[in-house]
């Protein structure tokens, strides 16, 4: 028995795209007679059979989006698929979810197993494994196939589509210069996300403010494993004398606080802590941590919304992406001190 095949299998042995090769199978006039054949006679050879959504693709709506998530246990990330969900229900819209848990070999074969299913159009958060290989081309193949994809968060700048974003360099900057208008002067940044571009723009943002001031020292502590980061954390505190700390995520602060505890040292008397993410670690630590907010559900329902503008537009005109910048706000607490006059 020859095995089953997908349409997107069958555009790529063929060398077509899906929709050449879906239209194909219509006897569509655009298509050459010569290409319906070639792509009838392969379809023959794997008893290819079609359901009418696959066929139609981008004929006829499914009132289904397909949202990949890289973490769903990231309060972030759970916040701004509660947004995508809100938006897209109140506008008629079913979503598909899939976490790639960081892996790009899942990111590839969602991507794959939605784009055959005919969902509208997909919002997609790259994983770890994607950015950090560089390989995107399974995202470029969407727009070759006229399936409008919107990235959020984890962006690239190579790819050619919509995407929603903070301003993860500005929104760092206003963090440390928080941090030394309230008097700090020797400061660690810790992140666990310097592999990422949300992380790497960041740690860029915090140390071009503390690069500023003569009398500032800025350390960068950076941890690529999560089962060390409270003996890295704990022993940085034991061998340096900071009093502030920006962690570019939110466990990197919420482990601080924990590890400053730990060591008796007084929040925010001896140690100011300032994290990203206003989750669950955040509101119910002791004391309770000043975060930078992303408006992480706000982001969700962004996202949606563009995804749908561009679904109602022609997808065979070659209309610009955009790129939208949602605002971010520092969120004061107990572990920081007051500004100073």
């Amino acid at each position: 028995m020859r095995k089953k095949v997908t349409l997107k299998q069958l555009a790529k042995e063929l060398n077509l795209s899906i929709s050449t090769v879906s239209k194909s199978l219509k006897d569509d006039k655009e298509i050459s007679q010569k290409t319906i054949a070639r792509v009838k006679e392969l379809a023959a050879f794997y008893n290819f059979k079609p359901n009418a959504l696959a066929v139609g693709l981008k004929s006829k709506k499914t009132n289904t989006i397909g949202v990949i998530l890289p973490d769903i246990l990231n309060h972030f990330f759970a916040k701004v698929l509660h947004g995508i969900e809100t938006e897209a229900a109140k506008k008629g819209y079913k979503i598909l979810t899939c976490i790639s848990n960081e892996s790009y070999q899942k990111e590839v074969d969602y991507i794959e197993m939605l784009s055959n299913n005919s969902v509208d159009g997909l919002i997609v958060s790259l994983s770890q494994e994607t950015q950090i290989g560089n390989q995107l081309a399974h995202i470029r193949e969407l727009k070759r196939d006229n399936i409008p994809v919107v990235l959020f968060d984890r962006v690239s700048d190579m790819i050619d589509c919509d995407k929603v974003i903070i301003d993860d360099a500005k929104a760092a900057a206003n963090a440390m210069q928080y941090l030394i208008d309230s008097g700090c002067k020797r400061i660690c940044i810790i992140t666990t996300i310097f592999n990422l571009s949300v992380g790497a723009l960041r740690c860029k943002g915090a140390k071009e403010i503390a690069e500023q001031y003569d009398d500032v020292l800025c350390h960068i502590l950076t941890i690529d494993d999560s089962n060390q980061i409270e003996l890295m954390i704990e022993s940085f505190l034991q061998s340096n004398e900071i009093d502030a700390i920006l962690g570019l995520d939110e466990t990197a602060a919420a482990v601080s606080v924990n590890i400053a505890a730990k060591m008796n040292l007084k929040i925010p008397e001896q140690l100011s802590v300032i994290g990203f993410t206003d989750g669950l670690l955040a509101k119910y630590s002791y004391p309770k941590l000043s975060i930078v907010s992303q408006h992480a559900e706000k982001l969700g329902i962004i996202a949606t919304q563009t995804l749908l503008d561009r679904l109602s537009m022609d997808l065979s005109k070659n209309t610009r992406s955009i790129t939208k910048v949602v605002d971010t706000t520092l969120v004061l607490r107990d572990s920081t001190l007051s500004k100073r006059d």
